[in-house]
This record gives structure tokens, sequence and C-alpha cells, in this order.
């Protein structure tokens, strides 16, 4: 195999390209734990709180951000089973992650967070997938995305999958089997056999903690906010095999909204020291 050059090597990782995951200043911490006290006062439970605060650090691809948030959440808790299931739901929120911020971030993030845990955690950890295609179970995978996309989406579902299909056949085809279906809803497995389970609510949590920390993309927070609300119109949030989430109607509504984006913001604001995402920055000016 060919070699890379010095030169070559030394462009690849130029400081002004940002090539590296973002640290976890020492702030981050007292924001984490700010968020956390505010949403028990709120009647928000640590599944929600935990899921905006793991999806808006994966988005901001800090590595070092999700290990002090995984401390925090279990800081007090000498039970193991705790332990494990928040890893578990912390790296199934970082896989759907893949869906709003892409497969690198997800990558680079989840391996980092797995080194960094306790070797008895890690040694706990499922490891069965849940996600592999095959004829048996491809109806129910595209059910299934079909199901959420029309929950989250009713009653613009048709008109949109229409809209999108004008800037490619393939964009809402891919959209709706690929992601909805194979990785934004649950499969039965989850959370029953192996595995921590998102849910719908926390789902869209998400959505709107990763849309809203990556900038630029209004509309679609905009539209996962609606998806939010619509998980307790339309009875999804208790549909069978979901499991409640504390403080989850509250988070679908106005102020629970603005709670929602604010916290985000703050996590954004913490680990980027003032200088806002580090989603796409763009490359510094070279001095």
């Amino acid at each position: 195999m060919s070699k890379l050059s010095s030169s070559l090597k030394a462009l690849i990782s130029a400081p002004f390209a940002r090539p590296n995951t973002l640290p976890a200043p020492p702030q981050v911490r007292s924001v984490y734990e700010r968020l956390r006290k505010e949403a028990s006062a709120k009647n928000v439970g640590t599944s929600a709180w935990l899921t905006l605060s793991t999806a808006t650090t994966m988005t901001m691809n800090s590595p070092d951000g999700l290990k002090e948030l995984y401390n925090i959440a279990t800081d007090s808790s000498k039970d193991k089973a705790h332990s494990v299931a928040t890893a578990e739901l912390m790296r199934e929120v970082g896989l759907k992650c893949i869906g709003f911020n892409g497969v690198p971030r997800t990558i680079n993030c989840l391996g980092a967070f797995r080194a960094g845990l306790p070797s008895e955690i890690v040694s706990s950890l499922s490891t069965k997938p849940t996600r592999q295609s095959s004829p048996a179970n491809i109806s129910s995978i595209l059910s299934r995305g079909a199901g959420l996309w029309k929950s989250i989406y009713h009653p613009f579902d048709q008109k949109l999958f229409s809209k999108l299909a004008e800037s490619h056949p393939d964009l809402p085809v891919f959209i709706v089997n690929h992601e909805y279906g194979a990785l934004f809803a649950d499969p039965e497995q989850r959370g029953l056999v192996t595995g921590g389970k998102v849910g719908r609510v926390l789902t869209s949590i998400v959505a709107v903690a990763g849309l809203r920390s990556q900038t630029g993309v209004g509309p679609q927070v905009t539209s996962h906010v609606f998806g939010l609300r619509k998980a307790y119109e339309d009875g999804s949030y208790k549909a069978e095999g979901e499991s409640p989430v504390e403080g989850g109607e509250w988070l679908a509504s106005d102020e629970g909204n603005i709670w929602l984006l604010e916290s985000v913001d703050s996590i954004v604001e913490a680990l980027s020291e003032g200088q806002g995402t580090s989603f796409a920055p763009g490359i510094k000016a070279k001095l």
C-alpha cells in the first residue's frame, strides 16, 4: 500500500482544518449538573435530560464531554445495573445521532466513550446487534419507518414525501426506510432481550437537540419540535413497548420546548467556550 507524504499528512492534520474532537472544558461539568438540577425541579426525569445532553454533546463531537456526562449521571448511584443502563441509553442515543449529524462523529464519540467506561460496565454492555436486516424482518422495518414518519409529520407526511421526491426520487425512500425504519424506530428486541431503548418521545428529543446544536437547519428543528408534541397528540408515546418518559408531556409544551432548546444552547456554549457549534464552523483562516 502506498504511503502518504509528510506534507500531505501535515495538511490533513493542520490545526486550521480542525481535525480533532472537541475537549471538554472544566465548566461543562457545572452546566450538566445545573441541567440535572433544573430537570429535577421541573419533574423531568433522568432519561430526558440525559438524552438531550448526550445528543448535543455527540453533535459537538466531544467524547470527553460524554465521559463527564456519564460520570454525573451515575455519580450518586452504587447500582451497577443503573450504570450499565445509563451507558446503554447514551450509546443508543449516539447511534441515532447518525441520522442527524453523520456517521464519523458517532464512530469517534462512541469509540472513545466505551474506552472511558469502567471495565465492569464495558463487560456488561450488550453485544448483540438488533438492526440486522433480513428477508424475514424487512417488512417490519419498513412498517416501523412508515409509522414513525406518519406520527411525526401527519397530516403533512404524504405531502412532504412527495416534495422530497422532487429533489431526488430516492431521497424520501432512503429517509423513511433506512433512517426512520432501520435507525430511528426501535427494533422489537431493543430493551427486551438486549441493549437500551430510546423510544418515541426520546427519539424526538434526540432530533431536536442534534439539529439545534448543529445550526443552520431551523425548518428541521421546527418539524421535530412538532414531532415531539405529536407523540402525545396521537398517543404514540404510550404505544405497546413504550416506556413512560417522566416530564415528557411538559417538554412537549411551549415552556418545555423553550427549556429544551435553551438547555441545548447552554451545552454548546460551554463545550465551545463561547465559540458556537463545532458541527460546521468552517476551516479557520490560515494565520
